[in-house]
């Protein structure tokens, strides 16, 4: 991790863990994401970034199995990688509580303690998500040295509203697990970029690579600045990304584009005007 001096001048790294996920098999996928881990540790990394569903693959028919209470399981390996590799850890994962089962994104500090958690208040239907899952209801801001970093997954990059009140509440990045397909490839880095460049923050995105059995994934993880440009891009193999934020970056873009300021919710209402009826003259 980087120094005191070196978190005080706003500077960090993030480290994307662009795995393959094979569902059903959370030994390798564990192993695969531990292996990364130590590489983001050595190369000096703040932040680890791993995909959705990283530990068991999209396997929401047998969710009740793979489904894990906050603090065990799943959850408690991020929590430990976090520790023993000195590393701000996040990712999503099934979790189950009193209402069901949710897709839960967390972050944990080096210490291993839990900053925040999020359960996706926007389930994919084109994938069953709303016959399996429980959704969210709130967004959620994890506390760190860096300021404020906002938490979404995957199909939440299609919703600005959830990125807009996050980045109001004073987040300075958002953290996106994904397993999205490669159809829409495209979809994913202009929602990237999009959510960056209107917020004028920093957008950390992990995609997964390989195949399902029925869909294929990309890859492709991305981190963008506030000015939508993209820091690193990954292809469609397995591999580590890493990259260098600084922070001062952000309050540059909202400097020169004022987008804050100028601002008008006073004016974001929507008055439904009738169509002007035909009338004809009189001669």
């Amino acid at each position: 991790m980087h120094s005191e001096s070196e978190t005080q001048s706003e500077t960090l790294s993030i480290a994307l863990a662009q795995m393959d996920v094979p569902v059903a098999r959370p030994e390798d996928n564990l192993a695969q994401a531990r292996a990364f881990a130590a590489q983001a540790r050595d190369v000096g990394a703040d932040f680890f970034l791993l995909p959705e569903l990283w530990l068991h693959g999209y396997d929401l028919e047998r969710g009740d199995e793979w489904a894990d209470p906050l603090g065990q399981g799943g959850f408690a390996h991020m929590a430990h990688m976090a520790r023993e590799f000195g590393l701000y850890v996040s990712g999503s994962l099934l979790e189950s509580h009193a209402h069901g089962v949710s897709n839960t994104a967390v972050l944990y500090s080096p210490d291993g303690m839990l900053l925040g958690s999020y359960r996706k208040v926007h389930l994919f239907r084109l994938m069953q998500e709303h016959l399996y899952l429980y959704p969210g209801d709130h967004a959620t801001l994890c506390p760190t040295p860096w300021g404020p970093v906002g938490l979404a997954i995957c199909y939440d990059m299609r919703f600005p509203e959830i990125f807009r009140a996050m980045a109001l509440a004073g987040a300075v990045l958002f953290l996106v697990p994904a397993q999205w397909p490669i159809p829409r490839v495209d979809a994913w880095f202009l929602l990237a970029r999009a959510r960056a460049t209107e917020n004028e923050l920093f957008v950390a995105a992990c995609n997964r690579v390989g195949d399902d059995g029925q869909t294929e994934f990309p890859g492709r993880s991305c981190v963008v600045d506030p000015w939508g440009n993209v820091l690193v891009e990954g292809n469609d193999d397995v591999q580590l990304l890493v990259t260098q934020v600084d922070l001062k970056e952000m309050r540059k873009a909202r400097r020169y584009l004022t987008v804050y300021e100028d601002r008008r919710p006073d004016a974001y209402r929507v008055e439904s005007m009738e169509m002007p009826s035909s009338s004809k003259e009189s001669a």
